[in-house]
Formats: C-alpha cells, structure tokens, sequence
C-alpha cells in the first residue's frame, strides 16, 4: 500500500511579517497523520509530497521525523504564490508516476485557504476523490469513508482506488516527532525536482475588510417584526 501526502509549508501563526517563521501547514499534518495510521494498519509506505521553495526542506524533514518513509520536493520559486491549479499540476506531475493507491491532502492551507488543492489534483490524476473526510475505512479495491456535511449531517461514500482524500481538521490527535525520529529523518531520501509554477492568478492586494455598522427599525405589530428579523438574520446575517 502506497500513501502519498501532499503537505505545505505556510507561515507560523505567531511570526511577524518584518521576520516570518515558518511551519507545516495545520491541515496537513492532520492529513499526514492519517497517512501514518493507515500505514500501521495496511504497511506499505508513506511518501510526502510537498511543492514550496528550499525552505520547505524544514517543513519536509518534519514530516519524516513524524514516520514519513521518504519525500517529493518540487522546488519552486520563493518570490511566487501559485495557484490552487498551478500547485495542482506540480504535485501531480510527481505523483503520477508513484502510482499510488491514496493521496491524502488537508483541507485548506493556512495561508491562502483555497480549499481546491486536493480537488484539482484528483481531477488531474484522474482519481476518485472526497472531501472532508472524517473517517477512513480501507476496503478490498475501495475505500468507505465518512464525510462531514453541514448541521450535523455526515455522509458514509465508498469510492473505489487510487483515490484522493481531503482529510477534515481535528480527527485525530497529532503526533510529536521523537528524537529517535529526528535523527532517522536525516537519512531518509528526498528527492528534489526543480520547478517553476505557472500561475494563472496575480495577487494584487492582501487587506482586511472595512467594517461598517448599519441599524434597521423594524415596524408593524410584534409578529410581523419578529418574522422580518428572523429572515435577516437567516438570509442576511447568516447567523442562524
């Protein structure tokens, strides 16, 4: 059994623009250590596959201290923020000839938060492919999941193999790399593919929302009134 995931080095939430640090993306270790407790289960290896600029050595070194068996590392251009599409087609051009039976992604990046990544790489692979995915459950061929959907409702799919995953935040309790680990990660191969992103997307601003404050009185009897604010406050406000 052959596991491939995707991960993404994004900066740490406590760093300071004027000097950035940097870390694994949140949602993808969430996806790593799904990676790893299938492996424990099935055998087989874990790869990671991870798609950045040299930097993002730290982030794949990581990985395999955690019990990742061996890396991906599609090199890119530090200056460039690619696209969900851009990073897609990368990450497929190495995992296609892996031939993998999954390829596990987070849900989003912490970074830019497209949500698409995973997405646009199963179409690319020509894969099945499911989002938020709560639960894994490998079967002969196939694999059932379970999926989050919204109000409490979930969603149990059986999908055939290879497929891709996009594992939902929080299902598991993540893992510390040990210092046994630490130590085997300086020895584990990473392949380095040098590459530069296509983007078909130009950032042009980054800025936070302006926020404004608006008042509506609302008339007529009690019950007219109540029902005027419950459908702003559905449909408007989104708040209930």
């Amino acid at each position: 059994m052959k596991i491939m995931v995707s991960v993404k080095q994004v900066p740490a939430r406590d760093s300071s623009p004027s000097d950035p640090s940097f870390a694994m993306n949140e949602p993808d270790a969430y996806a790593l250590e799904e990676a790893l407790q299938l492996r424990e289960k099935l055998g087989g290896e874990v790869v990671v596959v991870c798609a950045g600029p040299a930097s993002a050595g730290q982030t794949i070194r990581e990985a395999l201290a955690k019990g990742a068996d061996r890396a991906i590392h599609i090199e890119t251009d530090g200056e460039r923020m690619p696209d969900a599409l851009a990073t897609g087609t990368l990450l497929a051009q190495a995992i296609k000839p892996e031939a993998p039976d999954f390829v596990l992604t987070g849900l989003q990046s912490d970074d830019l938060g497209y949500g698409q990544t995973g997405v646009v790489l199963a179409e690319l692979l020509g894969f099945a492919h499911a989002t938020i995915v709560m639960e894994v459950e490998p079967l002969e061929g196939q694999v059932r999941v379970k999926r989050e959907l919204e109000d409490g409702w979930f969603q149990h799919v059986t999908l055939p193999l290879p497929a891709v995953l996009t594992i939902q935040s929080g299902i598991k309790k993540l893992r510390y790399a040990t210092l046994m680990g630490i130590k085997k990660a300086k020895t584990k191969e990473v392949r380095v593919i040098p590459s530069e992103a296509s983007s078909a997307v130009k950032v042009e601003r980054v800025y936070a929302p302006q926020r404004s404050k608006k008042s509506q009185i609302f008339t007529g009897d009690a019950r007219t009134a109540a029902m005027e604010l419950v459908e702003k406050l559905k449909f408007e406000a989104r708040v209930l």
